[in-house]
């Protein structure tokens, strides 16, 4: 018999690394789950804190500020992470993310507590963008669908989880354990990552990337040859050489995303859109853009590279998801006020009807890689998204007023679209790009679709509040809607009006997907070119 005790050494070191790989991977879906549940626990104890703290007229800055910091932070982080390393920058943002917690159970009135709220925001801007990185660093492309899938799965369960944890933890103990509880699930998140995430060093990494670039690149999944763009890669990896940051470029995004990201949110909301304040604020966020190009044509090493919007796989996804962004405003900002105002629904049932996409859509995700891998990855979202643009134009010929099944079916739909549309682009631009800027392209794709989801809230805002004007002879908005709903009461009249604005905004969400698919089918190639790995 021969010699077998090397391929036991082998097998011992293969269930080593799989062990250390799933302590790492339960390191990130914990990561992953604090930022999902952040966007959700908090809303339904908002009545709790503003009654505790005061600050009614600027508590919507609870949600805002977090959303912002979050936003202008992801192309920071995403750059730092290639810099640097994944672990270093995900420490750090958990770190930071955990402070902003402890920070805002301590809060003392309502302006330290959005404060805070920022703090925590810029950790989580780490957690989000790194997270998704390191999920394409751990898996190969062909198991790249599992841990994606696992992800989804966590965002599902905190969409539906959150606002009940978030209701019970307000009533039956305080509104402070809301943040308090990020402590414990955080502290394990870090001390896996500690523990368990091993990075190869820079130069062994550099030597793997060459390697992987010098072979020939393959098209989606191996089925047909590409060549990859790499005009660009030389200073930049000399920069990388010389670990040099681009702080000036960091500080000038953060400072022009902010101010931009804060006109859209607050303009028709806190001011009208031409008044004094709207107005400059989108001419210092432009007089800010133009610094930023300024400054990142001078960087060795910029924060937001010109490659990430010359590749047309790049630039055609990060076009799409910013599309995904804006139509998802529809269904998860409106379809909760449609379900209460116009089917007379419950809050806990109008969450129902909403919250069925967060089942269909992990699933749709999970089994896309069968689609993929035989159409190509660029198809299968075109795929998904021309029957996600079906569906949103379904919802405005819904009879009125109406089952509560019916948009339930809808939404069940257009979770499984979006999960055929959403999973094959971040897989397929994340398998097409080297270690070194994986990092850089995960965060702009995350970007675009936050941008994505911030002007889609301040233009279908705009689109609802105008229709309601219009119907109920400009003594309507979204926010009386709000007060009639609070107070139990919705006229027939508003209710009427509701609908029809309620329609035309998942009209203009199912324009959003007709551009996605457009963009695609024009702009990204039909095979991606993607890096053997």
């Amino acid at each position: 018999m021969g010699d077998t005790r090397p391929a036991t050494r082998e097998a011992m070191k293969r269930r080593t690394a799989t062990g250390k790989r799933g302590a790492v991977v339960a390191a990130l879906m914990l990561s992953m789950a604090l930022a999902a549940l952040d966007s959700t626990v908090v809303s339904t104890a908002v009545p709790q804190i503003v009654g505790d703290l005061g600050g009614f007229s600027v508590f919507s800055w609870l949600f805002s500020g977090y959303l912002l910091a979050v936003t202008v932070t992801l192309p920071v982080y995403g750059k730092l992470s290639d810099t640097f390393g994944r672990k270093p920058v995900l420490v750090a943002g958990a770190a930071v993310f955990l402070l902003g917690s402890l920070l805002c159970a301590l809060a003392w009135n309502m302006g330290a507590l959005i404060a805070f709220r920022v703090v925590q925001g810029l950790g989580g801007g780490a957690l989000q963008g790194t997270v998704q990185t390191l999920a394409a660093d751990l898996y190969p492309l062909e198991e790249r669908p599992k841990i994606q899938s696992k992800l989804s799965t966590v965002w599902a369960v905190s969409a539906v989880a959150g606002p009940a944890v978030g209701g019970l933890l307000a009533a039956y103990a305080d509104w402070r354990w809301i943040f308090l509880v990020n402590l414990p699930v955080g502290a394990v998140a870090l001390w896996l990552i500690v523990r368990h995430l091993r990075e190869p060093e820079r130069e062994s990494r550099a030597r793997d990337e060459a390697a992987g670039q010098a072979a020939p690149a393959r098209g989606d999944a191996g089925t047909s040859p590409a060549v990859h763009a790499r005009e660009d890669a030389g200073p930049e990896r000399a920069a990388r050489a010389r670990g040099d940051v681009d702080w000036a470029g960091a500080l000038a995004v953060f400072a022009c995303g902010g101010v931009l990201l804060t006109a859209l949110v607050q303009g028709g909301v806190a001011w009208p859109w031409l008044s004094a304040p709207s107005l400059a604020l989108f001419g210092a966020g432009l007089a800010l853009a133009a610094l930023v190009v300024v400054v990142e044509r001078r960087a060795a090493q910029p924060i937001i590279p010109g490659w990430v919007w010359r590749r047309r796989t790049i630039a055609a996804v990060n076009l799409a998801l910013a599309a995904l962004g804006l139509l998802m405003v529809a269904p998860t900002v409106f379809l909760p006020t449609y379900a209460q105002a116009v089917l007379e629904l419950d809050p806990v049932s109008a969450g129902f009807v909403l919250s069925v996409w967060t089942l269909s859509w992990p699933l749709s995700a999970a089994l896309s890689q069968h689609v993929y891998r035989r159409i190509g990855f660029r198809d299968t979202a075109l795929l998904g998204i021309g029957a996600a643009t079906l569906v949103l134009l379904a919802f405005p010929f819904l009879p009125y007023p109406g089952e509560a099944w019916q948009p339930a079916v809808l939404m069940l739909l257009l979770g499984a679209a979006l999960g055929l549309f959403q999973l094959p682009l971040l897989v397929g631009v994340q398998s097409t790009v080297g270690w070194s800027e994986r990092g850089t392209t995960t965060a702009s794709v995350l970007f675009c679709r936050q941008t994505g989801q911030t002007v889609g809230a301040a233009v279908f805002g705009a689109v609802a509040n105008g229709v309601l004007a219009a119907r109920l002879g400009g003594a309507g908005d979204l926010d009386s809607v709000t007060r009639a709903l609070d107070a139990g009461t919705v006229p027939e009249t508003t209710r009427r009006a509701v609908a029809e604005a309620v329609h035309a905004v998942y009209l203009g969400a199912s324009c959003a997907a007709a551009a996605a698919f457009l963009v695609l089918l024009c702009v990204a190639p039909r095979r991606f070119p993607v890096l053997k790995d």
